[in-house]
């Protein structure tokens, strides 16, 4: 793995061990977000996905089994990211659904990165149309069309985007209409490679902000809760906080791994091709001499 994108990794992991932390101790998912259906043996298998998000976290850190965890990662987001389908086809017509569909389609995008990079995956047959270069451009594409619904709902429920707006803040409405119309504009840049590097860096920024200012660390200890109708107690506030931080962390890694210039093929992405292909070719025996 590239020294430059530890810093998005390391965040992506540690945000997953906390997550993964809350389901163990709560023996619960994390709300809407992860909306598994009620069954017996519900809290074994949040136990179970709560100690994989720690144990494939920590593997991820770590050269010599980076590639398995990243392996294991991408699947169980597509299956998370499956967990919102059943809605969008209850109700297709309500922004909030596709808002959440959105939220996890970004993370699951982030995995992908990870996967396209670092799977080791490159020369399968199955999988070598969605890895290396390739792969990472589908997942930026994926996540610039994620990121669209998570703004427009910033628009759409204006009156709730500006309840989160912290209250020393002037003009809160004016920030929510500003932050909606702002993600949207990152999403279409990294979509159609308008200025892409700086919209997700952007995008990164901002949900460094959402995270910090609407969930930080004052609203897990709050007596009211920061959103109407959410649970009292630290466990919603702290949930949407990493919510938002591994989302951050995955725009982190969608940014990482556009070149200053993006195209199809960056120059970055050809390097690390070449790199991995020069490495095989050390790992590969040599042919006799004659």
């Amino acid at each position: 793995m590239l020294r430059e994108q530890q810093p998005a990794v390391s965040l992506f992991a540690l945000g997953m061990i906390a997550l993964g932390t809350l389901s163990v101790l709560y023996k619960d998912f994390a709300y809407s977000w992860q909306p598994v259906p009620a069954f017996h043996g519900r809290e074994a298998l949040a136990i179970v996905c709560g100690l994989f998000m720690i144990a494939a976290s920590i593997a991820l850190l770590f050269r010599a089994t980076s590639a398995l965890a990243a392996r294991a990662f991408f699947v169980y987001l597509i299956l998370w990211q499956c967990l919102k389908i059943p809605a969008l086809i209850v109700a297709p017509k309500i922004e909030g659904v596709w808002l959440g569909f959105g939220e996890t389609g970004m993370l699951l995008a982030g995995g992908w990165v990870l996967f396209a990079l670092v799977s080791g995956l490159e020369d399968s047959s199955i999988f070598r149309h969605i890895t290396g270069a390739r792969g990472v451009r589908y997942a930026q594409i994926l996540f610039g069309i994620c990121v669209l619904p998570v703004g427009l709902s910033h628009i759409m429920y204006v009156h709730i985007t500006t309840t989160l707006v912290p209250s020393w803040l002037p003009f809160r409405t004016g920030f929510a209409y500003l932050t909606g119309a702002g993600q949207m504009a990152c999403g279409l840049g990294i979509l159609f490679l308008v200025l892409p590097r700086a919209a997700a860096y952007i995008e990164t920024a901002m949900l460094a902000l959402f995270a910090f200012l609407v969930w930080g660390p004052n609203t897990w200890f709050a007596s009211t809760p920061k959103m109407t109708g959410s649970p009292t107690g630290p466990r919603f506030p702290l949930t949407a906080f990493l919510i938002t931080w591994v989302i951050g962390a995955a725009a982190l890694l969608v940014a990482t791994n556009i070149a200053p210039k993006s195209r199809d093929l960056t120059r970055r992405q050809r390097n690390i091709e070449a790199d991995e292909q020069l490495a095989r070719l050390r790992a590969s025996p040599r042919a006799p001499v004659q």
